[in-house]
């Protein structure tokens, strides 16, 4: 059984690709349902994900160019970025 974090990754980057197709297909290619894909499609867009529908190319797609980077972070390294931005 796939977990969460890997179909929201999945999701993501069908997303990226403008690969999704319909609600429907988008919820096979993963593995869930049509209702769990509106939930998982509200996780990322809580995270700040923006996300939209292209009836024309039926797809979903980001409004502007980016992507999700779910990993660990150690807290020197972050420390570090944190540094450098200020």
């Amino acid at each position: 059984m796939k977990s969460l974090l890997h179909r929201l990754i999945r999701l993501d980057h069908l997303i990226a690709l403008k690969a999704t197709g319909t609600p429907s297909d988008c919820a096979h290619k993963i593995g869930i349902s049509e209702r769990s894909l509106y939930d998982y499609l509200k996780i990322l867009k809580e995270m700040g994900a923006p996300i939209t529908f292209s009836r024309n190319r039926r797809t979903y797609y980001y409004k502007e160019d980016g992507r999700f980077r779910i990993s660990f972070i150690a807290r020197y390294k972050e420390e570090m970025v944190e540094e450098m931005l200020a």
